[in-house]
């Protein structure tokens, strides 16, 4: 029996390590790293009780490394899909009936593990299989994981005790049910953390869940898989597939028990998803919900007043930590005329020290894109802009996959404001910079908001209040993530709630209850104490 009214952990964001040399952190993950280097492993899907293997393998390996074979993951088809869709409705039920404090537990477990014995494992996975380096994976596959899972407890909290006023004689109450039916969570390959959350926040709500990862992260998936499953996840709440996007999408969205789905990847599936599920929509018991972020053309503006130092530095790191393959990675730069030389001399500076290569080496900052394909888009746009009279390459300009896939930090200078790279999305280490007229900054404002279709993140650099409050309103609309003198990355969860509009997706700000709040069907509840016992009102006395 419950009977008391529980308050859940106050969360704090978990701190971030340095991985300093020497530290207890750089040796065990170091440890991790040669382990999993050192053994080939066998990964299967998860069908409710069961692990799933199959004679079709899917090849893992680093991409600063790409003839290493890490593992193989079994590759499922259409029956696989069916089956995850079936185990998670089988325990629908039992999984929506256990008190919601209960469910909460198992995260916050989940959240305490990977805080402590999975930390170099989560991290070490992801420095292999998306190329991501220690300080980087730290941020985001231990310390961003870890904080979705405690926040989102804490939020959930709060929706429950937001509850209707009553009159006198009536007692009103609001509970919140999850969605009839099941979520469909499709996660992308450059965040462990949104690969984690995406399923787990609907689950936490009640919901039961089929996760389909992005291939190039099933090798951190299985161990969050692993980790859920320690902390005591029941069999068929969340159900880990690896099969083809288009086909698991067809069988999903076309199924009656379609309840949602969380989604985060490129602009254009989430679109044909959008389109599918109308053309679906008379097959569903409910509405489904529609959740996604997506792609961004994100920019930075600096002021003619900014400091030249703190542009150059929130460039560097904004536009080529993790080589550019963040969502909200500084893609477009639009630097005044009187900052320009300064801010490149520092951009400079900086890019001539920054190392490339493996993971394992932690002195390297930039590592390698994720897989062939993206390294031959993203060169493509190189290779391109060194044939172009329009355009300047003033750093970087290199790539070569022979080994892995690597890609030099590459800053482009556009004579154009409309030119390709200034317009298109890249999600790789090129920034362009566009020079303007110092004494234009109204009409550079205009150019930010009009350039392109997305509105992720966006940072505006300046010591100049007045400057900045105009920025702040003529942007408005650009950016769902709006900085002041900071890089446009690094979003924390419970202080920069994220997500964007436009052609960026629905803004539903994971790492917020807003986000959860899509994950429950709210149920009004009136209680009148004294009924009625004639059908008279004072009105129809003479």
């Amino acid at each position: 029996m419950h009977n008391a009214i529980y308050q859940v952990p106050l969360p704090q964001n978990e701190p971030v390590l340095n991985y300093a040399p020497g530290s207890p952190e750089r040796e065990s993950v170091k440890k991790a790293l040669a382990e999993m280097r050192a053994t080939q492993i066998e990964v299967p899907m998860y069908i409710g009780s069961e692990k799933v293997f199959t004679d079709k393998k899917i090849k893992l390996s680093p991409p600063h490394d790409h003839q290493h074979i890490l593992g193989y993951a079994s590759e499922g088809d259409a029956s696989h899909v069916t089956a995850a869709i079936n185990a998670s409705l089988a325990a629908r039920t039992d999984w929506a009936s256990l008190p919601w404090n209960e469910r909460a537990a198992i995260f916050l477990k989940a959240a305490d593990l990977l805080s402590g014995p999975y930390r170099a494992k989560i991290n070490a996975s992801t420095m292999l299989g998306q190329s991501k380096n220690a300080y980087q994976a730290e941020i985001d596959a231990a310390c961003e994981l870890i904080d979705f899972l405690r926040f989102n407890v804490a939020f959930y909290q709060e929706i429950m005790a937001e509850q209707p006023q009553s009159a006198k004689g009536i007692w009103n109450k609001s509970e919140y049910r999850p969605l009839e039916g099941f979520v469909y969570a499709l996660t992308p390959f450059n965040f462990t953390a949104i690969a984690g959350n995406l399923p787990a926040s609907a689950a936490l709500m009640g919901n039961v869940c089929v996760w389909k990862p992005a291939y190039t992260q099933i090798f951190s998936a299985q161990v969050i898989m692993e980790v859920f499953r320690e902390a005591g996840l029941p069999d068929g709440v969340i159900n880990l597939i690896y099969v083809d996007g288009p086909l698991a999408g067809d069988i999903a969205f076309s199924h009656p028990d379609f309840a949602g789905i969380h989604f985060t990847g490129s602009t254009a599936v989430f679109q044909s998803i959008w389109k599918t599920i109308g053309q679906n929509i008379n097959k569903y018991k409910a509405y489904p919900r529609i959740v996604g972020e997506t792609g961004g053309k994100d920019f930075v503006i600096a002021h003619k007043s900014a400091d030249a130092k703190a542009v150059a530095v929130g460039l560097v790191r904004g536009a080529f930590e993790f080589q550019g393959q963040k969502c909200s990675a500084a893609s477009r730069a639009y630097i005044p005329s009187n900052l320009w030389e300064d801010v490149k001399k520092y951009m400079l500076a900086d890019l001539a020290e920054i190392k490339m290569g493996p993971t394992e080496d932690f002195s390297n900052f930039v590592n390698a894109v994720i897989d062939e394909k993206a390294f031959d888009k993203i060169s493509k746009y190189i290779s391109d802009a060194k044939t172009d009279a329009d355009v300047q390459i003033i750093a970087g300009g290199n790539f070569d996959k022979s080994e892995g896939y690597f890609i030099q930090p590459t800053v482009i200078q556009a004579k154009d404001p409309k030119y390709t790279t200034m317009c298109e999305e890249i999600f790789g280490p090129v920034l362009t910079v566009y020079v303007y007229d110092e004494n234009k900054w109204e009409e550079t404002l205009e150019l930010v908001n009009t350039t392109s279709p997305y509105a992720l993140t966006g940072a505006v650099f300046s010591q100049d209040r007045y400057a900045i409050n105009q920025a702040t309103a003529k942007l408005v609309d650009a950016a769902g993530n709006f900085y002041i003198n900071d890089k446009p990355t690094g979003a924390v969860v419970g202080q920069q709630p994220f997500g964007g509009a436009r052609a960026s997706g629905t803004n539903d700000k994971a790492g917020s209850k807003l986000n959860l709040l899509r994950w429950v069907n709210a149920r009004t509840i009136k209680e009148t104490f004294v009924s009625p016992t004639d059908y008279k009102y004072p009105f129809l006395a003479e």
